[in-house]
Formats: C-alpha cells, sequence, structure tokens
C-alpha cells in the first residue's frame, strides 16, 4: 500500500499537500496580524515621538536617567542630567525612550494645584 499509493492513498498526495499549505498561509497572516503590524506601529509612534522633540523637554534616557535636552542636531542629542549644569551627556537619539514637553508639564502641575486649593478651603466635612 505504501510503494502504490503512498501515505494519502492513491491520488491524495495532493490534496493532502494543499492542506498543509493552507495551514502555513494562515500561520504566516496570523503572526503578521498579532506580531508584526503592532511592532510597526510601536515604530511609528516612536518616529512620531522623536520628530516632536525640541529643547527644553525632559527626557527619560533607556538607561533610565531622566535630563533636560539642551540640543538636537541629527542623530545626536545633548542631554543635561541633574541640578549641575556641567552634567551635559551627547548621546544618541535611539537613547530616548519617553519624552515629556515643557509645556505639558506646566499645564499637569497647574491642573493638580488647583483641587488641592478647591479641598483646603471646604474643609474635611463641609461641602
Amino acid at each position: 500500500m505504501l510503494l502504490s499509493g503512498g501515505l494519502f492513498g492513491s491520488g491524495g498526495g495532493t490534496a493532502g499537500s494543499s492542506g498543509i499549505i493552507i495551514w502555513i498561509v494562515i500561520l504566516v497572516v496570523f503572526m503578521f496580524v498579532f506580531m508584526i503590524r503592532p511592532q510597526r506601529r510601536e515604530q511609528q509612534k516612536k518616529q512620531d515621538m522623536m520628530k516632536s522633540m525640541s529643547v527644553g523637554d525632559t527626557v527619560l534616557t533607556t538607561s533610565g536617567f531622566y535630563g533636560t535636552l539642551i540640543d538636537i542636531s541629527g542623530d545626536t542629542v545633548i542631554v543635561e542630567f541633574g541640578n549641575n549644569k556641567n552634567c551635559r551627556i551627547p548621546m544618541q537619539l535611539a537613547a530616548i525612550a519617553q519624552v515629556e514637553h515643557a509645556e505639558d508639564a506646566v499645564a499637569s502641575a497647574q491642573e493638580e494645584e488647583a483641587p488641592a486649593e478647591d479641598s483646603a478651603k471646604k474643609g474635611f466635612f463641609k461641602k
């Protein structure tokens, strides 16, 4: 039986091979939808973040240090760390993990102060 018809019987070899090909195609589509597409979306988000950076923004580096952008030129940025104005380090643009824009930091600080003032005026049990 194995010699005359193969594993799939006589003429069943092509049907079995096409079934395997269909499953491989389904697997490739599944990998694209759940792995490659989200990775591309994340890369696009990071590129948009890099384009929106400006001098004065607070950044988090991939090594975990917070600093302030002093200069941006091509693929190199100069970041100032801490209160010491002499601690300025040039690094690659790709070493920036997160950016907090200066305007956003001021706006969020003002929003945090407003509820604190309201609660102080009302007291603990008063409405």
